[in-house]
């Protein structure tokens, strides 16, 4: 079993949860975030005021799976999730941990059965 970590731009949301529903990947979490990397930020204004945005809206995908899902679920939130052919500055990682145990709250399933 694995936990992905996604960190994507908001707008990319709608699309990769149509691509993850095409390969059956239909439970995961969706938190809102804030980063700083190599974009730097962006200009913006507050009443006429211009200053720089240092921390940038990101949406981070918590999804996991079993390890015969692992592959399919990447690749369909890389090819998704990129700006263009190649991919932008800014079009987010993707985070792959061991999951040692999972365990339904509500139903009882333990490991691969609970995800």
């Amino acid at each position: 079993m694995k936990l992905i970590l996604a960190v994507i731009q908001p707008t990319k949301l709608r699309a990769v949860r149509e691509a993850l529903a095409k390969i059956e990947v239909e439970r995961f979490t969706v938190l809102d975030a804030q980063g700083y990397a190599r974009q730097k930020g962006r200009p913006a204004s507050y009443r006429g005021i211009e200053y720089k945005a240092n921390l940038l809206r990101k949406i981070v995908l918590e999804i996991a799976v079993n390890d015969d899902f692992m592959d399919r679920t990447i690749d369909a939130l890389t090819s998704v999730a990129r700006t263009g052919n190649e991919g932008a500055i800014g079009d987010g990682k993707i985070f792959v941990l061991p999951l040692e145990d999972c365990r339904q709250i509500g139903g009882g399933a333990r490991g691969k059965s609970a995800i």
